[in-house]
């Protein structure tokens, strides 16, 4: 039942001041802080803050910006508190998940986050659509050529080994059998 603050700033030449000054007041017993970018994943103050808090903790910020990267960054953090019986407050936003207001206005932040997302992954679906209809091709480029694939064909029609192409054309056996049944299934129709 530990009060943990983390308090970030995004460059060195910002202070930490006022925020530690706030976290104090909120009677923080454990503080951490950093002078990073909250947009970058490394931030080893962070994560330890995050690795510390076990249930029945609460987290103090003095703004949401201060703990989360985006807006589905929120979301996930939100989600672990819940199933961790963490609770989060943000002085300067008023955000207090220890009442039921605090949890709902908290709640409504995480539901517009997840919401922003599903509306990006239909927007990503649908480009992925359109572009399939326009010819797009998705995935690493095939390695063989058609012709390199018709030159391994005809050299097998020649008496060339399987050994023998494998070597030649820098491949696996099991790759020039492959490329030989497509010739097969095509010689069968």
């Amino acid at each position: 039942m530990a009060k943990i603050g983390y308090a970030r700033v995004s460059s060195t030449g910002q202070s930490l001041d006022i925020q530690l000054e706030k976290l104090k007041q909120a009677e923080c017993e454990r503080l951490y802080q950093e002078k990073r970018s909250g947009r970058t994943a490394h931030r080893p103050q962070y994560q330890a803050c995050m690795d510390y808090l076990r249930e029945g903790d609460t987290l103090i910020v003095t703004k949401l910006d201060r703990l989360a990267r985006s807006v589905d960054h929120l979301s996930q953090i939100s989600s672990r508190f819940q199933q961790e019986n963490i609770d989060l407050v943000v002085l300067d936003q008023n955000i207090d998940t220890r009442t039921s207001t605090g949890r709902l206005m908290f709640n409504m932040l995480a539901t517009i986050a997840e919401f922003e997302n599903d509306l990006r992954s239909e927007r990503q679906a649908e480009g992925i659509a359109k572009a399939k209809e326009n010819g797009v091709r998705f995935g690493r480029p095939a390695k063989l050529t058609e012709d390199i694939r018709n030159d391994i064909y005809l050299k097998r029609q020649s008496g060339i080994t399987i050994g023998q192409l494998a070597k030649e054309f820098k491949l696996g056996e099991a790759t020039i059998y492959r490329v030989l049944n497509t010739f097969k299934h095509v010689d069968n129709s």
